[in-house]
């Protein structure tokens, strides 16, 4: 059994957590797997936009808890370094657009795996939960990073010392997610929203992807120098020509992520 599915449509590659029976949480087969699928998504040039999603009820309820207390099993220091910060690294590091749809519960890892991506969506039914303080933990896969930066410092602390949870359209109106969908249409909007991504410039949209990681850490100038120098970059792609072109024969513009 494969714990990630993955399919390309059209452009868009879906990725979904795929073990529903135990709401999609993590165990190290999955995680590993999840790796994978994002490195090939990154190389293949027929992808121009990535969803991750998950089956069942839940988008992901995070680590498989019986996995973290065998002491059989990898450890938790091991389930950090090897299995979650390698994937939000991934996700922040693909110069594609990465929409997380979330179907359900986003719980613990889940829920900060999904605050990783680009675009935040869900139905109107999911909820997000910082569930860590729950079992005395401390929230990881980049969740200090993120929620404060998403919802402001004082909301993000309480979220995550109370692990009280967060319906999809509060998450929104507090900025932690972009587009709230109905439960009944999701996936058709989700892949529709994701398909005008797909065909858009590709390599712009990953520069700026890289500029906007970049300014979490730079001084206002030293950001506006990058800027000069990524927006040579984006010149000189053939999609700038094709914008151009389409712009000043006022006609709509064919992207071809290049």
């Amino acid at each position: 059994m494969s714990y990630i599915l993955s399919q390309l449509q059209d452009k868009v590659m879906v990725i979904t957590l795929n073990r529903a029976d135990k709401f999609n949480s993590f165990n190290r087969e999955m995680a590993l797997e999840l790796q994978s699928v994002l490195d090939k998504a990154e190389a293949d040039d027929n992808v121009r936009a990535i969803v991750l999603t998950g089956t069942g009820k839940a988008f992901c309820a995070g680590q498989d808890l019986a996995e973290a207390i065998d002491p059989n099993g990898p450890g938790i220091a091991k389930i950090v370094d090897e299995h979650y910060n390698p994937i939000i690294l991934r996700i922040r590091k693909i110069e594609k657009p990465i929409i997380a749809a979330v179907n359900g519960v986003a719980a613990g890892a889940g829920a900060n795996i999904a605050l990783a991506c680009d675009i935040v969506t869900a139905t109107n039914s999911a909820s997000f939960i910082q569930a860590f303080s729950k079992i005395g933990l401390i929230p990881d896969s980049g969740g200090t990073f993120f929620l404060p930066r998403l919802v402001g410092f004082q909301r993000a602390t309480a979220l995550m010392m109370t692990g009280d949870k967060v319906m999809a359209t509060e998450a929104q109106q507090m900025g932690m997610l972009y587009k709230v969908f109905a439960d009944e249409t999701f996936m058709t909007d989700v892949l529709a929203f994701a398909n005008t991504l797909a065909n858009m410039p590709t390599k712009a949209m990953g520069l700026t992807k890289r500029l906007l990681n970049e300014s979490l850490f730079n001084t206002h100038d030293k950001q506006l120098a990058r800027e000069g120098i990524i927006q040579v970059d984006a010149a000189s792609t053939s999609d700038y020509a094709e914008g151009v072109n389409a712009f000043l024969e006022k006609r709509k513009p064919e992207f071809k992520g290049k």
